[in-house]
């Protein structure tokens, strides 16, 4: 095996394996523009959910007292 094969073993694993399901949101964009962006629509969602918590958590420890260094 010459070192040829292993860079052409990993170009086909690329091609051929890993970017099949971009290749498959690419079709899908032609026929539903929603169906091909869900995906960043879940992602906006989780992101909002984590960022709404993450200020809740904030707050709830900024009202602590022994936290609060300022008073």
């Amino acid at each position: 095996m010459e070192l040829k094969d292993l860079f052409y073993g990993i170009q086909d694993f690329f091609v051929n394996v890993a970017f099949k399901p971009l290749d498959w949101l690419r079709q899908l964009q032609d026929e539903s523009w929603l169906a091909a962006n869900l995906i960043n629509v879940v992602f906006i969602l989780i992101v909002s959910a984590a960022f709404v918590y993450w200020c809740m958590q904030l707050n709830k420890f900024d009202s602590q007292e022994h936290h609060n260094l300022n008073n």
